[in-house]
């Protein structure tokens, strides 16, 4: 039969025993540090991709501390240190063997939260392709709180079953009372899922409420407006309302611009006129390109609309100022007419003094105040 690790000590001296376990912890974390690790840094860095990099240099810590600690946590079960310490062995677990453990837990929870949050932020940052919410980001932290919290618990003897039936009637009451966060944090999930948007997106919400997303939260989403003002929307507002994503499936957006000219006008003149406008503005795109559209006969005026394409939903009002400006200045250097309303107004059906006069009616019937008007 072979012998377990933990008897392999049994032979020794508390002493002998205590040395030999500390000696072979220090030199696991140093071979660890200065072998394992730079052996597998100087791999990546033979790789294109940045996913091993954040890999390694999260998980560096965790593997040090443990092989550091379990030598720790294998002293406190050797039997002739157990035996020959002046405590008794559950003191001993509890002053070394637990707390090593403890911590081993902890530097493994928060490099597990780490490595997958660096993960996300650089799968994102890759573009829309991969496309992970950051709402995914704050459902690990909670996933790896809690399954830290229950292994602590479970480490030191803590009895969880009790504490699952409380959290289950816990987590009813709480669900009533925090009914809008929970339908905020579900409202994120669902928003996710459904590849609403994703941060840099422009936006706009049915009660016209715009902006470029900045933050996706288990809670809310930010918006940044165009007058640099931030707006938090609550997930499940978000999630129950129409949501227009101007920034997908791509940025370019179109841009009209409705204008009329005077009857009489020569289209053909002025289609090239101000396509040749269009052309010529910087904000817009080459392709697809410019057109010159007659939509209707107006009660003044043709109706045209200019229809151009700019590189993304943010310059739409100002393209249409600067092709509004261009517009203007090259029809009135062109001698095209952009006509205005107008309205001939008789006025009729007024009797004065005069003219009741000749007509053969009485002075003393005239208004008197006509005289005093005088």
């Amino acid at each position: 039969m072979i012998p377990s690790p933990l008897t392999l000590f049994g032979g020794f001296t508390a002493l002998e025993a205590t040395v030999a376990v500390l000696v072979v912890s220090v030199v696991a974390a140093a071979a660890m540090e200065f072998v394992v690790i730079r052996v597998a840094r100087r791999f990546v860095s033979t790789t294109d991709s940045a996913y091993d990099d954040i890999l390694v240099s999260s998980l560096r810590a965790p593997l040090v501390v443990t092989a550091a600690l379990a030598g720790v946590f294998v002293l406190t079960q050797v039997p002739a240190v157990r035996s020959s310490v002046l405590v008794s062995p559950q003191l001993l677990d509890a002053a070394f063997g637990r707390p090593s453990l403890s911590v081993i837990v902890l530097v493994w929870a928060y490099a597990a939260n780490t490595v997958v949050n660096r993960l996300v932020a650089a799968v994102n940052v890759e573009g829309g392709r991969f496309d992970f919410a950051p709402v995914f980001s704050n459902v690990w932290t909670i996933a790896v709180f809690v399954g830290s919290v229950g292994t602590l618990l479970w480490l030191w003897g803590v009895e969880i079953t009790p504490l699952l039936g409380a959290a289950g009637v816990a987590g009813i009451a709480v669900g009533f009372a925090a009914k809008d966060t929970v339908a905020n944090f579900f409202g994120g999930i669902a928003l996710y899922f459904d590849d609403t948007y994703k941060i840099g997106d422009y936006i706009v919400l049915d009660d016209g409420t715009a902006g470029t997303v900045i933050k996706v939260g288990v809670r809310s989403t930010t918006l940044l407006t165009r007058d640099e003002v931030l707006v938090t929307v609550p997930n499940a507002a978000l999630n129950a309302s129409k949501v227009t994503n101007e920034s997908a499936p791509q940025r370019r957006r179109r841009v009209r611009v409705p204008i009329g000219v005077a009857y009489g006008t020569d289209v053909d003149e002025f289609e090239a006129l101000a396509l040749a406008v269009v052309g010529a503005e910087s904000l817009v795109l080459d392709s697809p390109k410019p057109r010159a559209r007659f939509r209707s006969f107006g009660d003044s005026s043709l109706q045209y609309e200019i229809l151009c394409w700019v590189n993304g939903p943010t310059r739409r009002r100002r393209a249409q100022h600067e092709l509004n400006r261009a517009l203007y200045i090259a029809l009135g250097d062109a001698d095209i007419e952009i006509p205005y309303p107008k309205r001939d107004v008789t006025v009729s059906g007024a009797v004065g003094p005069a003219v009741a006069a000749r007509d053969g009616a009485p002075e003393s019937d005239a208004d008197p105040s006509a005289d005093a008007a005088t």
